[in-house]
């Protein structure tokens, strides 16, 4: 007899203990009789929407500084944790003087701009829609509200491709649209627009689309350099599948979309494109990184934090390496895509409070659990109102208004904690799959697409059987009889090398 899989969605309130209690605000746990497919709501649509609403609550947040936190000394936008990056690079660079990014050379220190090409278009297209008439002042705020416009946009394609990435478990996306970190970090910068390519790539990946998949990861590192990372752990999961021919198609797409984006500005302005690079490079030890705890207690600037981070991090990535190969189970590819980046963020010279979105929509599909989830959003909400305190501190004067320098090192141990915390229960799931929450119904890895239900053909833990097993045929042939079985071997009652 064949078994028919249920493809009936995952219902969280049978299966979280958080969620089950959270939904008594909406009248409780969906019961038994419940008629699902019976109205317009779907669950895609409703968190499609609920990640709006959230995103115009993190609007509202911003208030204070769209009234005047931003133009008016630097310690209101501080202290009402207000602060976005956007309205101020408008006039500082170039946008409002119509310069055209990486071609034009900026006044002052900076030169040129310095952002990935693709985010750069971003900027410069929010700047076309922005009308030049009125004050600067004006300018700013409407270039803001241009950019919050197409980030919501960004926000519902974030939610929407999280929702379909695991067919039967469309609420999780849900962690996505509820996160608070989200809504308080979605219009500091432009990082939105690189996360929502990303979570589109993760999508075309899991409907087994490989190159198209490729292209979007190309797209997105051309607007941020972290959707790169991915590429690593999926080269690892088609190693061990043997799909290793359906992992290059995926290379080549980024490799050609990356290209296509980012020559013809190299070719032109070769000096401009760099930009990006340099800075990244030389930018000094800065703001919500150990390193930064370590400069400030010692009074040493770090100027070797480079080699040291860029080791420690090729060290973490080969430790994830061999628990991909060497799990009991192949890990999905949710699960080292977020080890991948956390660990990436983790040992980097510096953490901007928005970084915290590129690891949502991978910690909603790596570890679908409420509990472990707000843990780790309350550490990062917590760590959110630490930096601007910190500044508002700085920025004072005499008035010493904010956090000092002590209280805002416990808000990065804090952070730290928080995303270490997530990350020891991924590697928990993918060493003991028994508690991973998506595999408990006997899914493999929905997000994985042809990595979906793929037997092994290589891993580092069969490589021991298989030595394991040569071992003991030399045994037989030199005793000349059948030698122990290998559990035998292994509980010590014959010797082994």
């Amino acid at each position: 007899m064949t078994s028919v899989r249920d493809d009936r969605p995952v219902r969280p309130t049978a299966q979280d203990e958080v969620a089950a209690a959270g939904s008594e605000l909406i009248g409780g746990p969906y019961g038994r009789r419940g008629l699902p497919g019976t109205s317009w709501w779907t669950p895609v649509r409703i968190i499609a929407f609920v990640a709006i609403g959230m995103f115009a609550l993190g609007m509202v947040q911003k208030f204070p500084c769209f009234d005047g936190g931003w133009f008016h000394g630097a310690g209101t936008q501080y202290t009402h944790a207000c602060y976005s990056d956007i309205p101020h690079l408008y006039n500082a660079r170039g946008f409002a003087a119509d310069l055209v990014p990486y071609f034009d050379r900026l006044p002052g220190d900076m030169e040129y701009l310095e952002y990935p090409v693709l985010t750069g278009v971003f900027m410069e297209v929010a700047s076309w829609l922005t009308p030049h008439g009125g004050t600067i002042r004006h300018r700013e705020q409407i270039y803001w509200l241009v950019n919050a416009g197409m980030l919501m946009i960004c926000t519902a394609v974030i939610a929407v491709c999280v929702a379909r990435t695991h067919r039967r478990r469309p609420w999780d996306a849900l962690l996505v649209a509820l996160a608070p970190a989200f809504a308080l970090t979605a219009t500091i910068n432009w990082d939105l627009f690189a996360v929502a390519l990303t979570a589109a790539a993760m999508l075309m990946w899991s409907r087994s689309r490989p190159l198209a998949a490729g292209v979007l990861i190309g797209l997105a590192t051309a607007a941020k350099l972290y959707p790169a990372l991915l590429l690593g752990p999926l080269f690892l999961l088609c190693l061990r599948a043997g799909r290793l021919r359906r992992y290059g198609a995926a290379l080549a797409g980024a490799a050609v979309s990356w290209l296509v984006v980012n020559l013809p500005v190299l070719a032109l302005a070769p000096e401009g494109w760099w930009k990006f690079y340099t800075f990244s490079q030389e930018r000094p030890v800065d703001f919500g990184s150990f390193w930064l705890i370590i400069s400030q207690r010692t009074g040493d600037p770090l100027h070797a934090a480079n080699t040291w981070a860029t080791a420690l991090t090729l060290l973490v990535f080969a430790g994830i390496g061999v628990l991909a190969l060497a799990a009991p189970r192949r890990p999905r590819f949710a699960q080292l895509a977020f080890l991948v980046v956390a660990g990436f963020i983790l040992l980097n010279k510096v953490y901007s409070p928005q970084y915290v979105l590129w690891l949502i929509p991978l910690a909603a599909l790596a570890r679908p659990r409420w509990r472990d989830f707000l843990v780790w959003q309350s550490c990062e909400v917590m760590y959110f109102l630490g930096i601007w305190m910190y500044l508002a501190f700085t920025s004072s004067g005499d008035e010493q208004q904010g956090l000092p320098a002590e209280g805002y090192q416990l808000a990065i141990l804090v952070h730290l904690a928080g995303t270490l915390y997530l990350c020891a229960v991924v590697v928990r799931d993918i060493l003991l799959p028994e508690r991973d929450p998506v595999r408990r119904d006997g899914s493999d890895d929905p997000s994985g697409g042809i990595l979906d239900g793929a037997p092994d053909v290589f891993a580092l833990r069969r490589r021991r059987r298989e030595r394991k097993a040569l071992y003991h045929e030399g045994a037989r042939v030199r005793w000349g009889v059948q030698p122990p079985e290998p559990a035998a071997a292994e509980q010590g009652s014959v010797p082994v090398e």
